[in-house]
């Protein structure tokens, strides 16, 4: 910290009781002035040589009264002693603590060049240009300060200087920082500094963005604003910093959660803490802050009660960046009339803008790139997939969430965002266990949301074993499970038949082949139909795995096994069918007799019909 000396004698200012204060001297003192409620007994000539306002004030008095009563007198009791000490030529230091209070009172006493060269206005003025102004720390303590003697200390510029200083600091080059500043965060693995074999020049540049956010968090929220805003103004700082630097003030101050019962007093406090963060978000509303910060201001948005215009501003920024947001973020509780425990109407209109906003970029992309979803976009839309099956697994436990809202916010988002469908399937499980009263109607229409063919083995097994599932879902997995069993075996087949006329190509190539390059070949040859015996084998096991799956159904519910029998041997007819037609040869590890293609057929039709 920065300090001034001024003066050289010994301070000889003595206290009698706890408000009076006196010199001692051996000059009777000759002037009593009132400040506050402290009573300063003091000589009339060192203080009119230094101020003209005392010059006034005795003038005035006359010389019938020795008392002068300071009204209002800024820094109070303890300033006006700075001044007095300077007027005696006592030892004063000026610090980033004092020294707006020691200057407010020289302006108040008028201890100007005019009255006396070298007079305090000016001493105190060349320590702030060149000590104050010049440090980060003292400039923020001097703002501090600064705070509680306005208007004086805003009428004198202090605290226009002090913004406009603190502000040029953040948009310094990083590299070039030497001072001292506080960062408490945890770096990120590029930010950490590695003190250990690192040199001086290193360190520098290794001094985060961000490095400014902290130190300006004790700043009442008038001072901060006017920072923040002097710093974008500036037009140097990057939107990720700025948005990091609200989000530090905000937890620094909002607390972590909110009771209806404080009183007016703080939630008026909180109203205008948000609405002011709100304010002064970057300009860019898809880049700065991120979507679970703004989520966070939403939620507190809502319960302070924020105007619609500052709501409606967060609604549109996290619309931008929705994809980004985890299941806790979007749980906002909901406030009366609403019964739920969720406000889930909000989460859909930030659903449905988001939507809108990617189907404008992609056809603005469209124009110029051709009709086709570019990767991003197509992750950005699976994240969006699981956010929103994610957040309906968890609303799913609300008793009083309406059938309707459950379903519209699910078919808000498009097909393509689920390519597997087994967290929309557990939403659905929740909801049906949550809510036991619900007709087979309404069961039917819930389990209408998803597609069993985008169910995992491992969801499809839940699935089939699942009570809660009407019946009609349960044999559609069933038979799904069957179908993908039975492409398996067909892909298997066709991967053998594939190495066997491979083979025969390179059989021909080699008859062909000079006699040179036989050895290779032979090689060559060997390697291939060792793989096509490994693939009759592997033809062979996987059909006999097959059959031994259906005693492995055992573990299922009555109902699921008794229509997994029956679909099992539908499915197995069929691939056998299947295999026989294409296959044409004996060779083929699959192929059956016709006699035996027809039996299954018939077999087949006949317990189709029974399903049914």
């Amino acid at each position: 910290m920065k300090f001034m000396k001024l003066g050289s004698k010994p301070d000889a200012f003595q206290a009698d009781g706890k408000y009076v204060r006196y010199v001692a001297s051996e000059l009777v003192t000759d002037v009593t002035i009132n400040v506050g409620e402290v009573k300063f007994n003091l000589h009339k000539f060192p203080l009119l040589s230094k101020s003209n306002r005392l010059q006034k004030l005795v003038s005035k008095a006359g010389e019938n009264s020795d008392e002068i009563d300071m009204v209002d007198f800024p820094g109070g009791p303890k300033a006006f002693e700075i001044c007095a000490k300077f007027c005696y030529g006592m030892i004063v230091t000026l610090n980033a603590y004092n020294v707006v209070a020691a200057r407010c009172a020289a302006e108040y006493l008028e201890m100007t060049e005019d009255v006396d060269r070298g007079n305090l206005i000016f001493k105190i003025e060349v320590f702030l240009n060149s000590s104050i102004f010049r440090s980060w720390k003292d400039s923020i303590i001097v703002l501090q300060t600064a705070k509680s003697l306005l208007p004086w200390s805003e009428d004198l510029k202090i605290v226009g200087r002090c913004i406009d200083s603190i502000a040029s600091k953040t948009s310094v080059d990083p590299a070039s920082i030497t001072w001292s500043y506080t960062y408490n965060r945890k770096l990120s693995v590029p930010d950490k500094i590695v003190e250990e074999g690192i040199t001086f020049r290193e360190k520098i540049e290794s001094v985060p963005k961000d490095w400014w956010v902290e130190d300006i968090c004790e700043l009442d929220m008038d001072l901060y604003k006017r920072v923040m805003i002097t710093v974008k103004s500036k037009g140097r700082m990057d939107g990720k910093v700025i948005g990091e630097a609200l989000k530090t003030y905000a937890v620094r101050w909002l607390p972590d959660s909110f009771d209806d019962s404080v009183s007016d007093a703080r939630t008026w406090r909180y109203k205008y803490l948000v609405e002011t963060l709100i304010c002064l978000l970057p300009p860019d509303k898809g880049v700065g802050c991120s979507c679970s910060f703004l989520l966070k201001l939403l939620k507190f948005a809502i319960l302070v009660g924020v105007n619609d215009s500052p709501r409606e501003d967060l609604v549109k920024r996290i619309s931008l960046k929705l994809h980004e947001a985890s299941v806790k973020d979007l749980l906002v509780p909901a406030r009366p009339p609403q019964n739920t425990l969720y406000d889930v109407e909000l989460i859909q209109c930030i659903v449905n803008r988001h939507l809108m906003h990617e189907k404008y970029i992609q056809d603005e992309k469209n124009k110029a790139n051709g009709d086709f979803i570019l990767g991003h976009e197509h992750v950005t839309l699976m994240n969006l997939g699981k956010l929103i099956d994610g957040y309906l697994a968890e609303i799913a436990h609300d008793p009083n969430l309406t059938i309707a809202s459950f379903i519209d916010l699910s078919w808000s988002i498009p097909d393509s965002a689920r390519p597997i469908q087994d967290g929309l399937y557990k939403a659905i499980d929740i909801y049906l266990k949550e809510h036991l009263s619900l007709t087979k109607a309404e069961k039917k229409k819930i389990c209408g949301l998803m597609d069993v063919k985008k169910l995992t083995m491992e969801a499809s097994m839940h699935a089939a074993q699942n009570e809660r599932l009407p019946l009609r879902v349960v044999v559609q997995v069933l038979f799904f499970e069957q179908v993908r069993a039975a492409s398996g075996v067909q892909a298997l087949n066709n991967n053998a038949r594939d190495t066997s006329n491979s083979t025969t190509n390179t059989d021909e190539e080699w008859e062909k082949t000079a006699a040179d390059d036989n050895k290779p070949l032979k090689k060559q040859m060997s390697r291939m139909k060792i793989k096509d015996e490994d693939f009759r084998k592997n033809g062979k096991l996987l059909k006999k795995n097959s059959k031994s799956t259906k005693s492995g159904v055992q573990l299922l519910p009555s109902r699921s096994r008794r229509i997994f029998d029956r679909l099992w041997v539908v499915g197995r007819g069929h691939v056998e069918n299947r295999s026989s037609e294409t296959s044409g040869s004996s060779q083929s590890p699959t192929s059956v007799a016709p006699g035996d293609t027809k039996s299954f057929g018939s077999s087949s039709r006949q317990r189709r019909h029974s399903i049914s």
